[in-house]
């Protein structure tokens, strides 16, 4: 086993102190115990644990605790006058490390390394060593549970499942058993048995329900700055129009993304890029992205990333896309990526340090996270970022068609309970040339508070009325958008 290999390889190393940040504890206790008690590990040491509220216990063997040694001092003042070499636990002593006495007696337990042997493992969710300790220490990562770990798991609770419940046997097919696996991984074994039985515990029963409500669970143990935000019902392709050329892209590369094809050199999609007119749909176009993948959103804005402190704004984009690959599959969503990483007015480096660690990540990232970057202001984007090879393809989101306004129009009208059978859809597309899909579905909005006013149904007058009073902004800014068209026509795909 991959983790007892290494964790037995630091403890019998010259490191007097390893710090192990993890919420699954007993995970970590249990492998400890078993490397110790292993006569082939050659440990040779007693394994104790300690804990502000027990004190100090031997765990290798069944000793009761010593409530005597359960303040941090004593305990601390304990191993270093003890003449047996041991292996100390010290459960989540995080928050001692910011006084100065204690940090120096550990500093004395780690000096004093060599006579006796004590071994220190510090074990908490989270532990930031002062800078007199880091010397002195080395840094121990618990592995997830394997795809094979975590179906030995599923498969346990459903046995358990059966037992209390008469001999019934839980019910699945291949396909929910192998989704919900897939999606367990990132996640210690604790939560892992945790969340699978809160999938089979209520009915018996895996299905598609299950799956989602562990998506949901997975994303609240994992996203703690928040800076991802999270959608698991995802629009369909269905609820948007046109965009056509897009939809099929994706649904050709559907299989190889999930891995239900096996196809030699076929190397799974990393993403697009979307630029064109605002209220075009391109964040339409990223949700049901997700919604045709059958995947997880997740949004991220690059603005949430920046913080004034030094090297802060690069940890959170870290953690950021560490968290999307633990959700994988999913698309993650980067909204006005130019927002975040255009470097102007940055007289600190920040802009370029993050560019860097992006592109990083974009190059070296494991497959399962599929970018929908979306874009309005294509030259403040580095020429670095969209160059060929950089994403899959890069599509350029224009004003709908007559015809795709015409489906605009009918979506936005059903959903606020009109028929559009009874309005001339063709007078009203053709009287909203230069409109956006989001300027398509105010007018509609203002149509109907027009029609509320005068008491009356809401009519093909209405809306056309309305369109002539409104200015778009195609129109108001007919020059930067004349500009767009012409830099994307050559070097875009067009997505309908």
């Amino acid at each position: 086993m991959p983790d007892k290999h290494e964790l037995r390889l630091l403890l019998n190393s010259s490191t007097p102190m390893i710090c192990i940040e993890t919420r699954d504890e007993p995970t970590v206790l249990r492998l400890l115990t078993d490397i110790a008690v292993n006569t082939s590990a050659n440990l040779h040491r007693p394994l104790f644990r300690w804990s502000v509220t027990d004190g100090l216990q031997r765990i290798d063997i069944e000793l009761a605790p010593q409530p005597l040694n359960s303040e941090p001092g004593d305990v601390l003042g304990h191993i270093r006058a003890s003449n047996t070499p041991g292996i100390y636990c010290l459960l989540d002593f995080h928050p001692y490390l910011n006084d100065p006495t204690l940090v120096r007696r550990l500093k004395d337990i780690c000096l004093a390394f060599d006579t006796p042997r004590n071994k220190l493992v510090l074990i908490s969710a989270g532990i930031k060593l002062p800078d007199d300790l880091r010397h002195y220490s080395a840094t121990y990562q618990l592995a997830f549970p394997t795809e094979e770990k975590r179906t030995e798991i599923v498969q346990q609770i459903a046995r358990e499942w059966r037992q209390e419940n008469g001999g019934r046997s839980v019910k699945s097919d291949r396909r929910a058993l192998t989704m919900l696996v897939r999606n367990l991984a990132g996640l210690s074994e604790a939560d892992v048995r945790r969340l699978a039985r809160n999938a089979i515990a209520d009915d018996g029963v895996i299905d598609h329900l299950d799956i989602e409500n562990v998506m949901q669970a997975k994303y609240k143990l994992l996203n703690n700055d928040g800076l991802l935000s999270y959608e698991y019902d995802t629009a369909r392709f269905t609820e948007v129009a046109g965009l056509s050329k897009l939809k099929d892209w994706i649904q050709k590369r559907r299989r190889t993304f999930l891995g239900e094809t096996a196809r030699p050199g076929l190397d799974p999609p990393k993403g697009m890029l979307l630029i064109g007119v605002q209220g075009c749909g391109k964040s339409l176009a990223a949700k049901a992205t997700a919604g045709a993948l059958g995947t997880p959103l997740l949004r991220l804005e690059f603005g949430s990333l920046f913080n004034k402190y030094h090297g802060e704004t690069e940890r959170n984009l870290r953690e950021a896309l560490t968290l999307a690959e633990t959700m994988a599959p999913c698309v993650l969503w980067i909204d006005e990526l130019e927002k975040g990483l255009s470097g102007r007015e940055d007289t600190t480096g920040t802009a370029q340090r993050v560019l860097g660690a992006f592109l990083t990540w974009m190059a070296e990232r494991k497959p399962g996270v599929f970018v929908v970057a979306t874009a309005n202001e294509i030259k403040k984007l580095p020429p670095e970022l969209i160059r060929k090879g950089r994403f899959d393809e890069i599509f350029f989101v224009d004003l709908p068609k007559r015809e795709v306004r015409e489906e605009i129009l009918a979506i936005h009208l059903k959903r606020r309970g009109c028929n559009p059978d009874l309005i001339d859809l063709p007078v009203v597309a053709k009287a909203t040339k230069h409109f956006s899909g989001a300027e398509l579905e105010q007018l509609v909005v203002s149509a109907l508070h027009a029609a509320d006013a005068d008491d009356s149904a809401l009519t093909t007058q209405h809306l056309v009325a309305e369109s002539e009073a409104t200015s778009p902004l195609a129109v108001v800014m007919a020059e930067r958008i004349s500009e767009l068209r012409q830099w994307a026509e050559r070097r875009t795909v067009a997505a309908d």
